[in-house]
């Protein structure tokens, strides 16, 4: 195969660093174009618009919109003849089935995947704390996740795991890892099924939602089993998931018998 044409987006917008250090990996082995919001649109997840304005860029196109408003102005108008979409590299992880739907990293390699375009999405596990927005501001702080997701897209694309595939979600560890001697080790993870959400109203009415997960997201207070992508991260390994876009679906026998139940039972109230 020759060198691929990726169409990189992210969430955290086009000027971020772990955009521009994906950009600069990727630009090495394949041809890139950048659509990407012009801002951040951190969350957002599968939301999209009627219409996007473009604003030329450096590495391409700033589009102020959403992920998904980039992912589909890029496969669907700017560079339909990509071979691969990348998403990311997203400052802070996303991990667990939970998230899947909320990130907006996640959701524009869904969007791809919709395409018939495999993709992969990216981002940067860092441990909770007060500090965490001083942690990972320069391009250097996101090497390995770039190396990464390099590796990736050159084997990826080449060995035939898209066909079982969609697309793939990685999570990189950030930071130094104790017990770690040289590269990270990578493992293939199943998005961990642990969910604990939940809501608080004070004395004024108000209700504030909160995640759990995030207070017990150190490694030593991770308890997910071994398999799934929070346990990998903690562990100090990358995480790849292989997933796949459209919502399963199976039959249950009891189900079918329900449906098939409706017409009779409107029969019946009809007489």
């Amino acid at each position: 195969m020759d060198a691929p044409r990726i169409l990189l987006t992210n969430d955290d917008g086009i000027d971020s660093v772990g955009f521009r250090a994906l950009y600069e990996g990727l630009s090495t082995v394949g041809d890139v174009v950048a659509v990407a919001p012009a801002d951040d649109q951190s969350a957002v997840g599968r939301t999209h618009s009627e219409s996007v304005e473009l604003v030329d860029h450096e590495f391409g196109y700033a589009v102020r919109g959403t992920p998904v408003d980039c992912v589909i102005a890029g496969l669907g108008s700017l560079c339909p003849d990509v071979d691969l979409v990348v998403s990311g590299c997203n400052k802070g992880a996303n991990l667990g089935a939970y998230v899947l739907g909320r990130s907006g990293t996640v959701s524009a390699a869904v969007e791809a995947a919709f395409f018939g375009v495999p993709a992969i999405s990216v981002s940067l596990y860092i441990e909770g704390g007060d500090d965490w927005a001083s942690l990972a501001t320069e391009t250097t702080d996101f090497a390995t996740a770039r190396d990464a997701t390099t590796y990736l897209v050159e084997r990826a694309t080449t060995d035939d795991v898209f066909d079982a595939a969609d697309y793939l979600n990685v999570n990189v560890p950030f930071g130094d890892n104790p017990g770690v001697d040289g590269p990270l080790s990578m493992r293939v993870t199943r998005p961990s099924t642990r969910y604990e959400m939940n809501a608080e109203r004070d004395p004024n009415g108000d209700i504030t939602l909160t995640d759990g997960i995030w207070e017990q997201m150190r490694g030593d207070s991770v308890d997910d089993p071994v398999g799934t992508d929070r346990r990998a991260v903690a562990d100090g390994e990358i995480s790849v998931s292989p997933l796949t876009a459209p919502h399963s679906t199976e039959r249950h026998d009891r189900l079918d018998e329900i449906a098939a139940g409706y017409m009779e039972g409107s029969e019946v109230d009809a007489e």
